[in-house]
């Protein structure tokens, strides 16, 4: 049974519609993407999840119910606006969230310690918010989220404000939510850390679906346009190569896109051998990225 339905959701605010008769089902234990540029959407779609917005049209279902007060305890909301409590300690925080979400003190404080210990963060227990970094900050507002382990997570932007490090650091634990069962809606506009992590996606753009379905069989579909090469010596020759977008360009590698159905590709491999000493040559999927990219102009909708 999907853990969420989207049916016919229309959203609007005065002139402008927010959300425009979107449809779609979230199955658990996978790692869906709601996708698309800022502005979207996106966000009005999850407030409407979290009954903090009622939709002017349509049916949202969560657990095989209507969606109400009810169901709160079992969802993670992390907002892209942040919620924190600027001068009070990071531990007494935390133990008043999952209070909120329906756990004793002690087990609540058990918890919260307990993740900061898995996020190296146990040193800022008695520190109040506002003597932590942005990163630091957003660290304790994820650990909020998934303290009372809510069944669906429901992620805005969860990546802003983390470095590389911290970045890596939470996807692991996003993958592994899932490996335990649970269901995890990630919104982003970011479409690399969405092909790392979703098992299936809904690109929005100006509050309508333009693509959705299963990640792997959209990109298989996209078809194999998009060579990538990897050389030793000067890459003066991919200037002779003519009706292609250059999608990455180093010193000694190059990914692009044939954007001309006459361009024969054994003539690229030729040239290749002919100017430089290539060590690879591949033909590879678009990204996702490259994908949203092909069907925003297809359909002619602009971009913002």
């Amino acid at each position: 049974m999907e853990i969420l339905q989207i049916k016919n959701v229309t959203k609007r605010f005065g002139k402008t519609t927010a959300s425009d008769n979107l449809s779609f089902d979230v199955v658990p234990g996978r790692v869906f993407g709601l996708l698309g540029p800022n502005g979207a959407g996106k966000t009005t779609l999850i407030r409407m999840i979290t009954n903090i917005l009622m939709p002017d049209e349509g049916s949202i279902t969560l657990f095989g119910e209507k969606v109400g007060a009810e169901h709160q305890n079992r969802i993670g909301y992390l907002p892209e606006e942040r919620g924190l409590y600027k001068k009070i300690k990071v531990l007494d925080q935390l133990t008043y969230f999952g209070q909120l979400k329906g756990l004793t003190k002690t087990d609540s404080q058990a918890r919260a310690k307990d993740w900061l210990r898995k996020l190296d963060a146990s040193d800022w227990e008695t520190k109040k918010i506002n003597e932590l970094s942005k990163g630091m900050q957003q660290k304790v507002q994820f650990i909020s989220t998934i303290l009372h382990d809510p069944e669906l997570l429901i992620l805005d932007e969860p990546f802003s404000g983390f470095d590389p490090i911290n970045t890596e650091v939470l996807k692991k634990i996003i993958l592994d939510m899932k490996k335990q069962g649970k269901t995890i809606i990630l919104s982003t506009h970011i479409m690399e850390q969405a092909e790392q992590l979703c098992d299936d996606i809904c690109l929005i753009n100006k509050g309508k679906i333009i693509l959705s379905g299963e990640l792997h069989q959209i990109k298989k579909r996209s078809g194999r346009d998009t060579i990538l090469l990897e050389f030793e010596g000067s890459d003066d020759f991919l200037n002779e190569i003519h009706n292609v977008r250059f999608l990455n360009r180093t010193m000694n590698r190059a990914e692009f896109r044939i954007i001309d159905s006459q361009v024969n590709p054994t003539d690229i491999l030729h040239k290749a051998i002919d100017s430089v000493e290539l060590t690879h040559f591949e033909f590879i999927e678009p990204s996702l990225n490259e994908i949203f990219i092909d069907v925003v102009s297809a359909q002619g909708v602009g971009n913002e």
